[in-house]
């Protein structure tokens, strides 16, 4: 048996594994853990020192738009296979991450809860990802995990478990842990980390984003720490442009690592919080109570920490007053700055939330359906409304912008904020 984390990258030859159906909650319940866990892996060849043999270079990040005008057409969405067509994929010969997900050993765990998701240890060529999306501005996206056991419905990056051949309802109950992730990070920043960025003719560093298409601080960070073993090798660096967005309050447990990236890098910590309202927040995420005072810990701490609302969800977290009280609670907590992005439904993501909407929220069930079954945006006036919202909201707060964003490439956003004309739901 052999940890997650090693001192060097080693080979390792992968063996099929057997897989039991389970069940996940939205929240599971979870017991602590005092240490990153050890887990069982095998040897691998010398061609994967790195890491899968597909990992691609956009798997990580937000797609790039489809078309000039923001809008996306789920028959020609970037998907890259059929997930609700199992037959066809068990006769298919998997290839790249898919095979190396399909071949990954079960990672030991504490949790007895039978309500907890099934862990792999995935082996991975690079930790350090090549972001090429138009929508978002960063070069390099670093996810510890593939999978959340948040559950967020409206996961964009439920996509990502399509990659490795899985459906994306099961983005949530098979987490895959990244193997060997400080040594590969230290080989990425050394061969493919720029200083002089090229989108900025050399004036700044590439920007790393931590958490696009998984939380980085879910459930399993307290077994496995991968996220941990991550930041530590970023703090023995200088000159970098780093920003971590995170669901949990977990973060405070690494205080002292971010304090050391900090001092010597440009560092942004984004914690996301949609609602207020406690009945809505048991239904979309994590008690938003719990990420306020890590705001608080986290700004006490010296450390540059900022509130996303994102994303605003039509007709459920939209409410006149909803948004701005997010924002007047992050400011009382000491964010610096505060942002907002409207829904945007990948199709994988569709074939969860319109469900869901159905379900818990009926009167908005149509409006879903004439809005987001063909088109993964909503229209875009709403999209112009919410944009103007946020800025008001901004302004009367005194928010600024996000300090890495300020030198970023400028980039459309295809999500921004405010209220439809559908009645709010209580």
């Amino acid at each position: 048996m052999a940890p997650v984390h090693s001192p060097t990258a080693p080979s390792f030859r992968t063996r099929r594994r057997h897989v039991s159906p389970t069940t996940a909650g939205l929240f599971p319940e979870f017991p602590d853990a005092k240490s990153p866990k050890q887990v069982v892996q095998s040897p691998a060849r010398a061609e994967d020192r790195r890491g899968s043999i597909s990992d691609r270079e956009t798997t990580d990040c937000p797609p790039a738009s489809t078309t000039q005008s923001g809008n996306q057409n789920r028959e020609k969405g970037p998907v890259r296979n059929d997930a609700a067509v199992p037959p066809q994929r068990a006769n298919a010969r998997l290839v790249g991450i898919a095979r190396l997900a399909a071949f990954s050993p079960p990672a030991e765990t504490r949790r007895k809860s039978a309500e907890k998701p099934e862990y792999f240890v995935l082996p991975v060529k690079s930790i350090l990802n090549r972001c090429d999306s138009d929508r978002v501005p960063f070069e390099w996206t670093i996810n510890p995990y593939r999978g959340c056991e948040f559950a967020c419905k409206y996961c964009y990056a439920r996509y990502t478990h399509e990659y490795m051949e899985l459906d994306g309802a099961e983005f949530e109950r098979k987490i895959y842990v990244k193997k060997d992730a400080a040594p590969l990070l230290a080989w990425d920043v050394a061969h493919k980390y720029s200083y002089e960025s090229e989108a900025s003719s050399g004036e700044r560093p590439d920007h790393v984003a931590i958490g696009t298409a998984t939380d980085p601080y879910q459930p399993a960070e307290r077994e496995y720490g991968v996220t941990r073993a991550c930041l530590e090798e970023l703090a023995k660096r200088e000159g970098m442009s780093i920003s971590i967005i995170t669901k949990s309050n977990q973060i405070v447990r690494d205080i002292d690592v971010l304090q050391r990236i900090a001092e010597r890098s440009n560092l942004g910590i984004d914690i996301t919080i949609t609602t207020l309202r406690a009945g809505l927040t048991r239904l979309l995420e994590p008690r938003p109570d719990l990420r306020l005072a890590a705001v608080k810990q986290l700004r006490e701490a010296g450390l540059s920490v900022g509130v996303s609302a994102s994303p605003l969800i039509p007709g459920i977290t939209d409410r006149e007053g909803d948004l701005e009280a997010v924002a007047e609670a992050a400011r009382e907590a000491g964010a610096q700055w505060f942002f907002s992005g409207v829904l945007f439904l990948m199709p994988s993501s569709a074939k969860q939330f319109l469900p869901f909407v159905r379900e818990k929220f009926p009167r908005l069930a149509k409006q879903y359906e004439q809005w987001f079954a063909k088109n993964g945006y909503a229209p875009e006036e709403y999209r112009r409304k919410a944009s103007e919202r946020v800025a008001r909201i901004r302004e009367k707060y005194g928010f600024r912008s996000r300090p890495w964003a300020e030198n970023k490439r400028t980039a459309r956003c295809a999500q921004l904020p405010l209220s439809w004309g559908v009645p709010a739901v209580a």
